[in-house]
């Protein structure tokens, strides 16, 4: 299972992008990810999201991908 984490802007579109196979690694990015947005972003409609992919083809090719 690949963890990826992404922060998407109002109009969906993919802003940063990291990907990982430690589940613990993905939930600290996760919190990161969330923390990071300012006030600003949330009122505006930006979001952090995490969701899993079985392969390394389903992450988004932006992505950061690490192997740990």
């Amino acid at each position: 299972m690949i963890w990826v984490n992404e922060q998407i802007d109002p109009s969906g579109i993919i802003y940063s992008c990291i990907a990982c196979v430690d589940e613990a690694q993905a939930q600290a990015c996760h919190r990161s990810f969330k923390e990071n947005l300012s006030e600003e972003q949330r009122a505006a409609g930006w979001v952090a999201q995490i969701r899993t992919v079985e392969t390394w083809e389903e992450v988004p090719v932006n992505a950061l991908k690490l192997s740990y």
